[in-house]
């Protein structure tokens, strides 16, 4: 990231050089702080909420999502504020400080005439004046860059070359040296107005005193000594002109660099903002203390039994179900080192629960920044997703194999079930008899299971459609429940949950029907058989997701059986194809739907619960409906 924006940095530093030295003429010093297309972008992002975090770590963050850093042009006007206000600060103190000088003058015997103590008392009151309100036309709204107004300039530069000028000739030949007053006007010249504008103020003070000195010589005064003194003076006033307009100058095109510079880091925690957000592995900043500087949703998820946890910054140490992940960030910081490919961290839940996690450390400071404060950044992923992504690579390279074989056994499998169909008409014994009913109950077999790999075979065009799911659930669970003989009521063992009005899914009703069939013929097969032994609950999780759970309370299926439940081939019967559950994830995956297998806590009396996430659609007739005894 940092290469990347390397060229683009250097561009904008020519620019700025050539811009520099290209300057017109009538530019204030402050033109560096006109608005730059290329350097600058206003408002382009999002105002993040950073008040929450109050730690050290979150402040460069908090600045540079701030309003202020994501307004392009406001910073322009507000550094030209700050320089201002400083301005009219020294103009009050120097207002207060000249009041008490003449009061301490006149202490001590060097009354002031009253024309002098007047234009004291008057500055003094006009500077602190405009302290108190500056005004609301400080700069030029017609100026390509910022400087001052010509009403705020009177008030100020106008009203101070006056003031000082008129106390100068006043007091030709008192004690006190007013001229030196006229170098604050001249300075406030060369900083905040156009380069013309200032190198006039500072032409006209020096006139001024050339005028002094003149009228001096002609009282009687030396005119080598006055003149001279008069002509250094104004000199100076010109090598301070173009000394305070250059440091504005290069004060502007410094504060440029860093507003350039705060741009691209305000992208960069935008973007790494968004990766980590977006990442599917959980991403955990931990200090040496136990203390949590960062975490993404996906570790949230992962630190808790169900829902989301709470937000960055909380401590790790003191929750009983992390015990096991604080030892291994305490041993992470001891050892300084960690296994490439990870270690495994289980997490006890309450009420019986557990979750293993893979665990990989990243440390942020390295060799050559020993100030930095060391941090380990833990990578979070869960076991049982790895292990099912890794399991989902090579299902489908075997479904893309096993779909080109089942395709090859169709024409043989009818060629025996018709020669098989030609020998039972001639068989006679009854041992004939059982041999060709043997081999038409297989041929059916493995006619079923060619069916079943081929539906769910890559590239098959489904036709996704909007369905009433509380119509269809309904009619499913009445259709399976008069097959298997259930009878319906309080007592039975068969309860189902459906919600008053339609949800519209994305499904295909045979397909469903297929999926709910398939677990609720296992959820039988396990259950106790007593009353409600047997669940169907359909709710509206969100407003995108419905959610259909099908639970029973036969015994929790075993870890090891639960990592193979939705692989293909894999049974615990010895006749099963050990093709339903896979067939029902195929199913789903197919629709944007997801199944999956969760073991539900103890105090509940269903603890195997399969659950069905559909997407929810609109469309559906609010008419429609099935009922079911609920």
């Amino acid at each position: 990231m940092v290469d990347a924006a390397r060229p683009t940095l250097e561009r904008r530093k020519t620019d700025r050089r050539r811009r520099a030295r290209g300057t017109r003429a009538d530019e204030s010093w402050f033109g560096a702080f006109s608005a730059d297309p290329d350097s600058l972008t206003a408002g382009d992002g999002p105002r993040d909420d950073v008040g929450r975090h109050a730690e050290a770590d979150d402040a460069l963050e908090a600045r540079l999502l701030s309003p202020s850093a994501l307004s392009g042009g406001a910073s322009d006007v507000s550094a030209f504020h700050r320089i201002y206000r400083a301005f009219l600060s020294a103009r009050a103190a120097l207002g207060v400080a000249l009041v008490a000088t003449l009061a301490a003058a006149g202490l001590f015997g060097a009354r002031p005439s009253l024309a002098v103590a007047s234009i004291g008392v008057s500055y003094a009151a006009l500077a602190i004046g405009l302290w108190l309100w500056p005004g609301s036309s400080v700069a030029d709204e017609h100026a390509e860059s910022p400087r001052l107004g010509r009403v705020t300039w009177l008030a100020c530069i106008g009203v101070d070359i006056f003031c000082f000028g008129a106390l100068h000739l006043l007091t030709p030949s008192s004690a006190l040296n007013f001229a030196a007053l006229l170098v604050l006007p001249v300075l406030m010249a060369g900083v905040l107005t156009r380069r013309v504008q200032a190198l006039a103020t500072a032409a006209g003070v020096a006139l001024l005193l050339l005028g002094n000195a003149w009228f001096a010589v002609l009282a009687g005064g030396e005119a080598a000594t006055l003149m001279t003194q008069a002509g250094l003076a104004g000199s100076g006033l010109f090598v301070i002109t173009v000394l305070a307009g250059e440091l504005a100058s290069r004060l502007a095109r410094e504060e440029l660099t860093a507003r350039d510079s705060m741009e691209l880091a305000r992208q960069q925690v935008q973007l790494n903002r968004l990766v980590i957000e977006e990442m599917q592995d959980g991403v955990l900043v931990v200090d040496r203390s136990g203390r949590v500087r960062a975490a993404n949703p996906a570790a949230r998820r992962l630190l808790v039994r169900r829902g989301l946890g709470r937000p960055a910054q909380f401590q790790l140490r003191g929750v009983p179900a992390w015990e096991q992940l604080v030892k291994t960030v305490e041993r992470g910081f001891h050892e300084a080192i960690w296994p490439e490919a990870g270690r495994d961290v289980v997490l006890q839940f309450e009420q019986g629960t557990t979750r293993t996690l893979r665990v990989r450390i990243r440390f942020t400071r390295g060799a050559d920044e020993p100030s930095a404060e060391e941090l380990c950044v833990l990578l979070l992923e869960d076991v049982r997703s790895m292990q099912a992504r890794m399991r989902q690579e090579k299902l489908a390279a075997m479904g893309r194999v096993s779909a080109g074989i089942a395709h090859e056994i169709r024409n043989p499998l009818a060629a025996i079930a018709q020669a098989n169909g030609l020998l039972a008409e001639d068989a006679a014994t009854p041992s004939q008899q059982q041999l060709t009913r043997m081999v038409a109950d297989n041929v059916k077999r493995l006619t079923r299971i060619v069916d079943d790999v081929m539906e769910v075979a890559p590239g098959t065009v489904i036709d996704a459609g909007v369905i009433d799911a509380t119509a269809e659930v309904g009619a499913i669970c009445s259709d399976w429940a008069r097959a298997a003989g259930l009878e319906l009521g309080d007592s039975s063992q068969f309860k189902v949950e459906l919600p008053e009005e339609p949800l519209g899914v994305t499904f295909d009703v045979e397909h469903l029907r297929r999926v709910m069939i398939n677990l609720l013929d296992n959820a039988r097969r396990h259950a106790t058989g007593t009353p409600g032994s047997v669940r169907v609950r359909l709710i509206a999780l969100d407003e995108a997701t419905a959610q259909l759970s099908i639970s029973s309370n036969g015994p929790t299926i075993p870890d090891d059986v639960e990592r193979y439940l939705f692989e293909p081939f894999f049974s615990t019967r010895s006749r099963g194809t050990g093709l339903g559950l896979y067939i029902c994830r195929q199913l789903c995956e197919q629709y944007g739907a997801s199944i999956d297998y969760r073991l539900r806590p103890v105090t509940e009396a269903n603890r195997n619960d399969f659950v069905v996430s559909m997407r929810r659609s609109t469309g559906v007739n609010a008419e429609a409906g099935l009922q079911f005894p609920r």
